[in-house]
């Protein structure tokens, strides 16, 4: 509990410049209009000895008020200095509530015997428009004759005291030097009626004439019974004095007043208190002195006490229904306020930019004193506003989100009626309500029934006033940070408060990554989630730059991204190879950058083709050695074949291409079945040095070639060109075999295909050339088994006739086949075979049935290493002497028909070849 002194020259103060400011514009806005009583909003109230006149705010709000006493015909302005002095004071709260409150024994009241007063009082209210003033007129009578032989008077501005004045009794006479009797005659002292002179004690005796006192502030008057001094407050001849350990102001005065019965001296003394509150946060506790002894001696008991408000007294009923108590202890009268209470109010401040409140409340309490055994009764009234201190009052917040809901919902509560919220300042910048509403964010007031008000603000996570933060991969948390900024009415005073909402919600949508292959290429595509692109993208292990994202084809829009990257990319990693693909995988990661959080991830793998072994029919063999992923320290260009010295042709950090013969490099030959096999092998070379962990294995390649042999391969002679060129599968070779038709017997220059078809005399030599093309290997022999006519295209159309059976000529023809020799000039003479026949026709009965052949051969590879069996032995090694049936016609040999379900035959056709005449 604290001790706080209240000052009323502090509300003295106010009231002057209120009313100082008031009268220069009084001299400037002359213009009136008059306004009656009954409509004016005004009331009047005759409370004991003195009246209050109330004004509600909505007859003052905007106006500037002006105060005259109406003083019989004249009209008297009522300065700050003049109502103290005369008996007038007024109280407004901030928001114009004004009660002006008159003395019965004012200076300007019509008083009739100290039973009537008629109080007159014109207010003049200016607008902010100088020609636009209102003026009232207010007349009051009261009527008041419960006088006690002693009266003080404890105002907001002043203190006056009214004593009784005795009437003159000639043969009672007291003593001048009795100090104990308040008043006293003396013998006349020739002085016109009235007051003479005054003595103040300060206590140091201060005398003034009455036009003395009257300048220094004072007012001294005679009724036609009492006697009033009034005094204003802290003047020079009051003086401070503590009582019961309250602090009181006191006036004392003798007064020499002239009557017609003699020179008389009243002994005054007022006594009002300046202190004696204390405060708790919910209660006022007001103290008055029980024996107030400025004002008396001897014993005095108390014989009533009364307890108000704005000068209304309350009974017992109305002080319960407000919680008042008023009590005594041994020293004090104790009156005790709630704060809070409705015949009070608060006042919003800001100091230093923080919410205060006060609370101003303006008890009164009357207390009627009796000395024992007499009826000289003291009646004692104080009017005592009293403003509590300052009281902190941080604004609560309550905040409503529903994060599920993805709006803010909070309140700002806690303000008294005179603060108005004036604009919020957001992260994008400040919004007066009306803007905010206009934008979607929505701001009210709300009332409250105990007084308060609060101001509740929705707010759309989605809006742009609200900052988005991930503190997890998956959780979004949603800040709104707010600066609210409030005003304080009637004075305009700006404070603000700061409020940060958080919500966090589970509803990141991370993106999402999916791949497919094609036979080069992988293709990533990663759907954006929630949070649109706000990822990096790692290839591999590098960043996906701009010029990488070049390089791989990168296509975007607002909701996906693609990217093509080849199989053999640097980003790629290579898993497994076999001889007809190789299995590849492209790591993809996507992380955020500020947290390095991963948000996704792919390892796509997928299988190409890729030919690493090539074996054509010349005997080259290519090979390409791949660094897999779980030999990361191998260096392709440091490989070799078994022979150390062949070593790639062509090699960067992830291939190594070899192209060597089947007879070079260490390359072994083996056989079987029908099958010649050329191996060799890729490794590392034991004496380089490879850092490897222990972990890593060493690397080795097989090369396997398979060649057929030992097969019989149907070589068709025709002069159409080839649809598609011969293709060799991966690790495996096929031998190709060509038949052409040279021009002459030397076999230097042959048909091409544009010249058929060829025209031919009967029994024209034919020279035709069987031979196996490309291949270098000496111990294969080429072995021409069979050859035959047709007249048709289809080779196994009839007629036919034999040219060759069986590796030899056809001993039944007249025209004997003729094998012709291989010179020694030719590279490898056992590929080749040459034999010549003479044109002929078929005929029937002695006609031509069609003047075109056709001529179709077998072949067949043989391996001069294997055992010399059946056909392999050589060409016509051994004949048979295989004898054709003859055909009616000029050459009717006929041959049986050849199966064409052969799975090692071509089935190819020469011709035509037309027989000229």
């Amino acid at each position: 509990m604290s001790r706080v002194t209240s000052n009323p020259a502090d509300n003295k103060i106010l009231l002057w410049n209120l009313t100082a400011a008031v009268i220069v514009l009084g001299q400037a806005w002359p213009n009136t209009k008059l306004a009656s009583q009954s409509s004016s909003g005004l009331k009047a109230d005759c409370l004991g000895n003195l009246m209050r006149l109330s004004m509600d705010e909505a007859l003052a709000v905007g106006n500037q008020l002006v105060v005259e006493a109406i003083n019989g015909t004249q009209c008297v302005l009522l300065t700050p200095t003049l109502a103290a002095q005369c008996g007038y004071s007024m109280e407004s709260d901030p928001w114009g509530n004004t009660r002006i409150y008159t003395s019965l024994m004012g200076c300007f009241v019509d008083n009739k015997d100290d039973a009537t007063f008629k109080i007159g009082l014109k207010l003049q209210m200016y607008s902010q428009r100088p020609s636009d003033v209102v003026t009232h007129e207010v007349n009051q009578t009261c009527s008041y004759t419960r006088w006690a032989p002693k009266e003080i008077l404890c105002d907001r501005n002043y203190m006056e005291v009214s004593n009784y004045l005795m009437k003159a009794n000639p043969q009672t006479k007291r003593p001048a030097q009795d100090q104990n009797v308040d008043s006293y005659l003396l013998e006349d002292s020739g002085a016109s009626h009235g007051i003479w002179k005054m003595t103040f004690f300060t206590p140091e005796p201060v005398v003034m004439v009455p036009r003395e006192a009257e300048q220094a502030g004072y007012s001294a008057m005679t009724t036609s019974n009492r006697l009033i001094m009034r005094s204003p407050y802290n003047t020079p001849e009051t003086f401070s004095e503590d009582v019961a350990g309250i602090p009181m102001e006191v006036l004392k005065v003798s007064v020499y007043n002239k009557a017609e019965s003699g020179l008389g001296i009243v002994n005054l003394a007022a006594a009002c208190p300046t202190g004696g509150v204390l405060f708790t946060e919910s209660v006022i506790s007001w103290y008055i002195p029980r024996r107030m002894t400025p004002l008396m001696d001897g014993t005095f008991r108390i014989v009533e006490m009364h307890m108000g408000i704005n000068g209304q007294r309350l009974d017992r009923s109305q002080m319960a229904a407000r919680g008042y108590t008023l009590s005594t202890t041994d020293f004090h009268i104790v009156a005790e306020i709630p704060v809070g209470s409705p015949d009070g109010y608060y006042k919003s401040h800001a100091p230093e930019y923080q919410y205060y409140v006060t609370y101003t409340v303006e008890p009164m309490l009357e207390v009627l004193w009796r000395a024992d055994g007499t009826q000289d009764d003291i009646k004692y009234k104080v009017l005592f506003p009293i403003t509590t201190p300052l009281m902190p009052r941080p604004p609560h917040v309550e905040d409503y989100t529903v994060p599920e809901d993805g709006v803010f919902s909070v309140m700002l509560g806690g303000f008294f009626h005179d603060v108005e919220l004036k604009n919020i300042t957001f992260v994008t910048g400040v919004l007066t309500v009306e803007e905010s509403n206009a934008r979607g964010l929505i701001v009210q007031e709300h009332i409250y029934t105990n007084g308060t008000k609060g101001f509740s603000l929705k707010v759309s996570f989605d809006a742009d006033v609200v900052l988005k933060t991930n503190p997890e991969p998956l959780i979004t948390t949603y800040s709104l940070p707010l600066t609210v900024g409030l005003i304080i009415l009637p004075d305009g005073t700006s404070f603000a408060h700061e409020v940060t909402l958080q919500a966090s919600l589970q509803d990141v949508v991370l993106p999402a990554l999916t791949g497919t292959c094609d036979q080069k290429h992988f293709y990533v595509r990663v759907k954006y989630g929630s949070q649109d692109r706000n990822f990096e993208t790692a290839v591999g292990m590098r960043q996906l730059t701009p010029d990488l994202a070049k390089a791989y084809k990168l296509q975007e829009n607002r909701t996906h991204l693609i990217l093509r990257v080849p199989y053999n990319a640097q980003d790629s990693n290579f898993e497994l190879v076999s001889s007809v693909s190789i299995q590849a995988r492209l790591d993809i990661v996507l992380w955020e950058p500020n947290n390095q959080w991963v948000l996704g991830d792919l390892s796509l793998a997928c299988s190409f083709p890729l030919m690493t072994t090539k074996c054509y029919p010349n005997g080259t063999i290519t090979a390409v050695a791949v660094k897999l992923e779980s030999v990361p320290s191998l260096v392709p260009s440091q490989l070799t074949l078994k022979d150390r010295s062949c070593r790639p042709v062509f090699s960067n950090d992830r291939f190594a291409h070899f192209s060597f013969s089947a007879d070079s490099c260490g390359t072994s030959r083996t056989f079987f079945d029908n099958y010649m096999v050329y191996q060799n092998e890729i490794s590392l070379y034991h004496k380089v040095t490879v850092k490897t962990s222990p972990a890593e294995p060493g690397y080795r390649q097989t090369i396997y070639c398979y060649y057929m042999v030992n097969k019989t391969q149907t070589v068709a002679f025709s002069h159409k060109p080839r649809s598609d060129d011969p293709r060799a599968e991966i690790g495996t070779g096929l031998l190709m075999v060509q038949m052409r038709q040279a021009q002459d017997a030397a076999y230097q220059h042959f048909y091409k295909a544009e010249d058929y078809p060829l025209k031919k005399y009967l029994r024209d030599p034919l020279f035709f050339e069987v031979v196996l093309m490309q291949s270098t290997d000496p111990q294969l022999e080429l072995i021409v088994e069979n050859c035959w006519a047709t007249l048709q295209e289809d080779r196994t159309s009839v007629p036919q006739w034999d040219i060759i059976v069986n590796s030899c000529e056809n001993r039944d023809d007249t025209h004997v086949t003729v094998f012709h020799p291989v010179k020694d000039n030719i590279a490898m003479p056992s590929h080749l075979k040459r034999f010549s026949m003479r044109m002929f026709t078929f005929t029937n009965n002695n006609e031509v049935l069609r003047d075109q052949i056709y001529v179709h051969c077998d072949a067949v590879i043989c391996n001069t290493n294997g055992p010399p069996d059946g056909i392999c032995r050589g060409q016509c090694v051994h004949p048979t002497g295989t004898k054709g049936t003859k055909f009616q016609g000029l050459k009717g040999a006929k041959r049986e028909q050849r199966s064409t379900e052969s799975t090692h035959q071509w089935q190819l056709s020469s011709g035509p070849i037309l027989l000229s005449n």
